[in-house]
């Protein structure tokens, strides 16, 4: 299949609402049965099933069957990249657009702290990234990547990530990511991940019943502030 012929089928797949709503919801990483999916696509299982069958053809998605259920996810990374990045492509606004609509509760907290796949988005995710390389803990190299200094590698290990330990991918260890509500990039790639699941696992974050929504405890909010200088205001305000 040519790259033409693959861009064109995933487009297609993609620009059908009901598998475009659920592509999303897998976008946190979880591997979830076709009825949770049908109920957040508003649709029926017999017609999310139909759905599921053709984003698994086009490679969208992969299934897991046990025993005599079968649980769908993202087919990778690389999918939720390209459907973060699709999210950020708004049609520019004339001067005279008219006033955006109020966010809803839950787009205020996808917006504030959220996993995009399987690293920290959102203005949270933003703002530790922006402070990493003010910090030059991170800078921008060749090829749309970062590179760890010797600084950075020292500050990730304080907190438990051992940058030896992570294998990089052929994209390298650690990559900018368009954020798709914020317009500014946060930490992708394997040292992406890893940040992640350390800030999870030491208390810093703590994953919320709605998906994809973070939130940082105030354990975190103590230590963003002793190793980064990030406050709770100190974000808000910079994102305005």
């Amino acid at each position: 299949m040519s790259d033409l012929s693959s861009v064109s089928a995933a487009a297609f797949l993609v620009a059908d609402p009901t598998r475009a709503a659920m592509l999303m919801v897998l976008l946190d990483g979880r591997a979830l049965p076709a009825g949770e999916l049908a109920r957040a696509a508003g649709v029926t299982a017999q017609t999310a099933s139909s759905h599921l069958s053709r984003l698994l053809e086009g490679g969208l998605v992969e299934v897991e069957a046990e025993g005599r259920h079968r649980y769908y996810r993202l087919a990778g990374s690389h999918v939720a990249q390209a459907l973060e990045q699709l999210a950020a492509i708004r049609p520019a606004k004339p001067a005279s657009a008219a006033r955006p609509k109020a966010l809803s509760p839950e787009q205020r907290q996808l917006r504030w702290c959220r996993s995009c796949y399987d690293h920290l988005a959102g203005q949270v995710g933003v703002a530790v990234t922006r402070a990493l390389r003010e910090r030059d803990y991170l800078r921008a190299a060749a090829d749309k990547r970062f590179a760890v200094t010797a600084a950075g590698a020292e500050w990730f290990g304080r907190i438990g990530v051992d940058i030896a330990s992570i294998e990089p991918t052929p994209r390298g260890l650690a990559r900018p990511c368009l954020d798709w509500t914020e317009r500014f990039h946060h930490l992708g790639g394997p040292l992406g991940v890893r940040l992640l699941e350390t800030l999870c696992a030491h208390g810093w974050l703590r994953r919320s019943r709605t998906p994809r929504v973070l939130m940082v405890t105030p354990k975190g909010w103590a230590e963003f502030g002793r190793t980064l200088g990030l406050t709770e205001e100190s974000v808000r305000q910079s994102q305005g």
